[in-house]
């Protein structure tokens, strides 16, 4: 193992022990949920992630798996798929057999780039919204040797020199969070892509890159660190995870706002009791009081009690904003 790995192996291994809502056993000893259709599950089940160890989504559904295991009394397995933003996992989970024994998380970032053309699967034609689990703001990060400390810094920085900025892949939602913030903010920057979160941020933190937006549940262990410098957050208001960072909009780019989202997909012609036990399911997983101040305190929230077909509108909904935004030159890609 080489220097760089080693790095962003103890970067993964730290960020996964910060984000574990609990710790239980790897193989659950009796089941804590009833049997759904047809004794389900009676052997492991496969969840994709489209993004590497260390990834928001990764941290975020290793967590959720291992309450899964201890509820259905059967192991759920994190299969990381990355690449293309996604993609590959898409594709694998649009393919698969819809007996519920494979999953796939999907976040806001995988909607933006089938706006924006990476991800080739048409998420709402060949996957089914099974529950929306959290939602959550991003944090500007940057190196700490940025001569820059807040967002009116940043953008006197920017227009009087070039600067780049890293993110988890092309037409991920970061990425595009950025262009809308260099069109508001009126700056140029020039745009590195990482396949996922993990890489990018040890770039940004060894100075290789000078800043990026990035996901809370994988900066936040790295900024309480004082490996990366928080600028400011995305979402329209402060967050109790760091109630002194300003908002983007209040720091100095009125009316700029960005979150993020993540949720658990299935594949199409999956039975309708089936969903409805796995939507059940992960949704009291959500609504546990530990899980719940877990996040919080990450600057995460967990999602309210919802049906997969408010699911299915989320994803519609943001495919259309996403999508509007490009088309009207709001957002101007390269």
């Amino acid at each position: 193992m080489n220097k760089r790995e080693l790095s962003l192996a103890a970067f993964v291994t730290a960020a996964t022990l910060t984000v574990a809502l609990l710790p239980v056993p790897a193989f659950a000893q009796q089941r804590n949920a009833a049997p759904g259709p047809g004794g389900y599950p009676i052997k492991p089940v496969r969840v994709l992630v489209g993004s590497p160890a260390g990834s928001g989504s990764d941290l975020l559904m290793r967590a959720v798996a291992q309450k899964m295991t201890e509820r259905f009394g059967q192991s759920v397995i994190v299969d990381n798929r990355p690449g293309a933003t996604g993609a590959i996992s898409l594709q694998l989970a649009a393919q698969a057999i819809p007996d519920g024994y494979t999953l796939a998380t999907l976040s806001a970032q995988n909607v933006t780039a089938m706006v924006f053309g990476t991800v080739t699967t048409n998420i709402q034609r060949e996957l089914t919204a099974v529950v929306l689990m959290i939602t959550q703001p991003y944090l500007m990060v940057a190196t700490p040797s940025l001569p820059a400390s807040t967002v009116k810094e940043l953008i006197a920085l920017a227009k009087a020199k070039p600067l780049v900025y890293a993110s988890s892949g092309t037409g991920s939602v970061v990425h595009l969070g950025m262009e809308l913030f260099k069109s508001m903010a009126g700056v140029e920057m020039t745009h590195i892509p990482y396949k996922g979160s993990g890489l990018s941020m040890l770039d940004v933190m060894g100075g290789r890159v000078q800043l990026a937006i990035t996901n809370v549940l994988t900066a936040t262990p790295l900024v309480r660190g004082g490996k990366l410098k928080a600028l400011a957050i995305t979402s329209g208001q402060r967050v109790q995870a760091f109630p002194d960072l300003p908002t983007i909009a209040e720091a100095g780019v009125p009316g700029y706002e960005l979150r993020s989202w993540y949720g658990l997909l299935a594949p199409n012609k999956t039975a309708a009791p089936l969903l409805a036990y796995l939507n059940r399911e992960v949704a009291a997983i959500m609504s546990a009081p530990e899980v719940k101040d877990k996040l919080s305190g990450d600057g995460a929230e967990a999602a309210s009690p919802n049906t997969p077909a408010q699911f299915s509108d989320v994803i519609a909904r943001e495919s259309a904003k996403w999508d509007k935004l490009i088309k009207t030159g709001v957002i101007k890609l390269q």
